[in-house]
């Protein structure tokens, strides 16, 4: 018997941790958790966290201008999720921190005039909320049990602190906003992976791109225009000696009088002194040039008459 999309909804957020919640319990949070476990972690109940969803994405769908929708998240784990929750539902992604006055300051730069919020923790994310309600903004928000909910309008009950947690949500909510908005079919599986809305760490990605980088060939020395092949360092070396091929790598630590590889008889080392014989002996040493004599003069009149 086949799942339905509501109960493969709720095993991915199982498996995303998306029902555990904290060790404290707001009273505005209570209506929304299902027990506490032994440890005195409050359990979520799931079934309100996927009607919640639906509530908030026929919400978003009512907005004719996905531009008018903001999704807002200062916190590092769910700044990959915003980025591409607004990538495929056209909405605006404040990603990190947030700066006081986007909302309210019309003198700003980035000043925004949103028609629906959409924040990550209401704790973290309070700046925004605050400016919300001052500005009569509705706020959907992704509540954990020791959340605060003042000003905000649609509280999502789930674990908003677990990086695959956040990614699941924002990836059912951008999926949801799709399909009520046509894009796709309720039965049709979605090809966006949910890989994609998680945080990566920075040395994962620095590690997979020196992976790639060690991977790729170095490109083979070409010949230029005057016969010679190029150096390591992108200039053009001399050509290419008789019986050398182009590629040859000359050994620098070969002792001396050996041949090289793929050198011909007159790449032979040079023949030592003793081997020379008597056409090495040393040049005489040229006479010394004689030295100017020093004048002198005897008398100190004469050298005064002589200037």
């Amino acid at each position: 018997m086949a799942l339905s999309q509501r109960e493969q909804d709720i095993q991915k957020m199982l498996a995303a941790q998306v029902h555990l919640g904290t060790k404290q319990c707001d009273f505005q949070m209570e209506r929304y958790v299902y027990r506490r476990r032994q440890d005195g972690i409050f359990v979520i109940n799931l079934g309100k966290t996927w009607e919640k969803l639906q509530l908030a994405a026929r919400v978003i769908v009512a907005i004719e201008n996905p531009q008018d929708v903001v999704v807002q998240s200062a916190r590092p784990y769910a700044q990959r999720a915003v980025l591409k929750f607004a990538q495929y539902t056209g909405a605006k992604a404040l990603a990190g921190r947030y700066t006081p006055g986007t909302f309210t300051n019309q003198i700003q730069k980035e000043f925004e005039e949103p028609r629906l919020l959409i924040v990550t923790d209401p704790r973290t994310d309070h700046q925004p909320i605050k400016e919300s309600a001052y500005m009569n903004i509705p706020t959907i928000a992704f509540c954990d049990t020791d959340s605060v909910l003042p000003y905000v309008d649609i509280a999502i009950p789930a674990n908003n602190k677990a990086k695959h947690s956040i990614g699941v949500l924002y990836w059912l909510l951008s999926r949801m906003v799709l399909q009520m908005r046509g894009s796709l079919t309720p039965g049709q599986p979605w090809d966006v992976v949910v890989d994609l809305f998680f945080y990566r760490e920075p040395e994962e990605t620095k590690d997979e791109a020196e992976e790639g980088g060690a991977a790729a060939p170095a490109p083979a020395a070409a010949p230029d225009a005057f016969g010679g092949v190029a150096d390591a360092y992108g200039g053009q070396g001399l050509p290419a000696p008789p019986g050398v091929a182009a590629d040859a790598q000359w050994d620098e630590s070969a002792p001396q009088g050996t041949a090289q590889p793929g050198a011909g008889a007159e790449w032979q080392a040079a023949p030592t002194p003793a081997q020379a014989g008597a056409e090495w002996e040393a040049a005489p040493a040229a006479p010394a040039a004689p030295a100017a004599p020093a004048v002198q003069y005897a008398d100190p009149q004469n050298f005064a008459a002589g200037y």
